[in-house]
């Protein structure tokens, strides 16, 4: 089932401040003479196309052959089926297999319900017997820890998870796929930020669905109710200028300009904004058709980022997996350096 089908608007609308985000220029592609102090891959929306998951794999491995990690945004699975993710471990274990991984929840790793069996969509008769625990445990067994946020770190740079902990159409028949974050995750995210912005270290931040009013999509009134505690969010994120979203689900192409923003929190007392990224797509590509809705990017999609931590600045470079090329790039500089 498509998930475009399936969205609706959250109820209530969260007043999040008349900011516009600043758009960042691609740089013009090419290497520093320095080397980076790590480098780390992200990724969203595979989806099932397991193929070009695969061709993602290999691409990575020839450009950052010594790449520390591997984030994936969300929407790893189709449905959320225990088969599918399973068929998601056999391509790492057929290789090259990142060597360190970061799993964020997307909103396909919930459809288990709408489908009577795998090959029989009822939305007639949605849950279908699936319980919401039951996909959450799914999602945990797969990814190796018991909670949707979570911290790792690639190299010695911090990375942090976070995700919906509710379905929320079991708990309000009119929503479906809008973000919940408890308030123990919004404390946690809170003393995090707080806990590496005070050792001078830019924070990595991966979550499937994007902030409104942020990169590619994010004004198409498809996404603009994602969250239903958006402006907690954005208050957190917005105080620390060297903090980096990275978010999948609008399938929008790189090539798009917005595709990479500054977004300024009224409140914070932080005037730079933090970073915000669009990580493109595995599975089809998608753009503005001009009318208030989307379109197909036509032929073979696969995108993703590549990102360079140097001492001072943060380098994300777009990458079309497909084609085996280098899209654009930004530099962005650190407040402090490390």
């Amino acid at each position: 089932m498509e998930r475009r089908s399936l969205i609706t608007a959250a109820a209530g609308a969260v007043a999040l401040g008349a900011t516009t985000p600043v758009a960042a220029e691609a740089q013009p592609l090419g290497h520093s003479s320095a080397a980076p102090l790590c480098t780390f891959n992200v990724i969203s929306d595979i989806q099932g196309d397991l193929g070009d998951f695969a061709v993602a794999l290999r691409d990575m491995r020839v450009t950052a052959p010594h790449s520390v990690g591997l984030a994936v945004a969300g929407d790893i699975t189709p449905r959320g089926y225990d088969f599918e993710y399973a068929a998601v471990r056999q391509v790492l274990e057929r290789g090259p297999r990142p060597r360190e991984m970061a799993w964020a929840i997307g909103n396909h790793e919930f459809y288990v319900p709408k489908y009577a069996d795998p090959q029989t969509l009822s939305l007639s008769t949605w849950p279908n017997g699936a319980t919401e625990d039951s996909l959450f445990r799914s999602f945990h067994r797969f990814a190796e820890r018991g909670t949707v946020y979570a911290e790792t770190t690639f190299g010695d740079i911090p990375v942090l998870t976070i995700g919906t902990e509710r379905y929320m159409h079991y708990h309000d028949p009119r929503l479906w796929d809008e973000v919940w974050l408890s308030e123990a995750q919004l404390r946690w995210l809170e003393e995090r930020l707080g806990h590496w912005t005070r050792r001078r270290k830019p924070v990595m931040v991966i979550a499937h669905h994007p902030l409104p009013d942020t990169v590619s999509g994010t004004r198409n009134k498809l996404y603009t109710n994602d969250y239903l505690q958006a402006d907690a969010l954005l208050g957190l994120l917005g105080r620390h200028r060297d903090v980096f979203l990275f978010s999948g689900h609008t399938h929008w192409n790189l090539a798009l300009s917005d595709w990479y923003v500054r977004r300024v929190v009224p409140g914070t007392a932080n005037l730079d904004g933090f970073s915000v990224v669009n990580t493109g797509a595995v599975q089809t590509g998608f753009t503005d058709n001009g009318q208030g809705g989307e379109s197909t990017v036509p032929g073979v999609f696969n995108q993703g980022l590549q990102v360079e931590v140097y001492h001072d600045r943060v380098v994300i470079k777009a990458r079309d997996f497909a084609a085996g090329a280098w899209m654009k790039q930004v530099s962005v500089p650190l407040a402090t350096t490390m």
